[in-house]
């Protein structure tokens, strides 16, 4: 599979434009040469993945590893409101130490969701997406796709009205 340069630079292009960045403050924002924007958003094929997408990504409010989803054929997901600094601070201590442990160790971002389980009341589950850390693009297509296909069916939960009531239930 590969890799899809100019989709990343139509998707770098259009949130700078939606952010009303030119290409000269994102690349100040972002701490990165002109050129570096200018060279991502021709959308020319390259070899390998550039060091200054992560800085690129933070600039445009996009979450680690967007880049890399778009390349494969994804889209961005945008940054959590919270900063990185922030986050770091945030009180985990009602979330169970695996769940801790999964989002400071897991691999390359992938995508995240909020899905509202089919129950009375708002219950909702998160969901972070990570493949490995070492991961190559082919793989983090095949990732992107299994988890739309999980998602498509989480998203299609019966909820208890749509479940048959068992016979003593009557």
């Amino acid at each position: 599979m590969t890799r899809d340069w100019e989709r990343l630079a139509r998707a770098i292009e259009e949130a700078r434009d939606a952010k009303g960045l030119t290409q000269v403050a994102l690349a100040e924002a972002a701490e990165v040469s002109e050129s570096t924007v200018q060279n991502l958003e021709s959308g020319a094929t390259r070899k390998r993945t550039p060091s200054t997408l992560p800085k690129i990504e933070a600039a445009l409010g996009w979450a680690p590893g967007s880049g890399i989803a778009v390349l494969a054929g994804g889209d961005p997901t945008p940054e959590n409101k919270v900063s990185q600094s922030e986050d770091r601070d945030l009180d985990r201590s009602d979330l169970p130490l695996r769940i801790v442990d999964e989002l400071k160790n897991g691999g390359q971002l992938v995508d995240t969701a909020v899905i509202r389980l089919p129950t009375k009341g708002d219950v909702r589950m998160t969901v972070v997406v990570r493949g490995a850390p070492d991961a190559s693009p082919e793989e983090i297509q095949q990732a992107l796709e299994a988890w739309r296909r999980a998602e498509r069916k989480l998203q299609n939960l019966p909820g208890d009205e749509d479940e048959p009531r068992a016979a003593n239930e009557a």
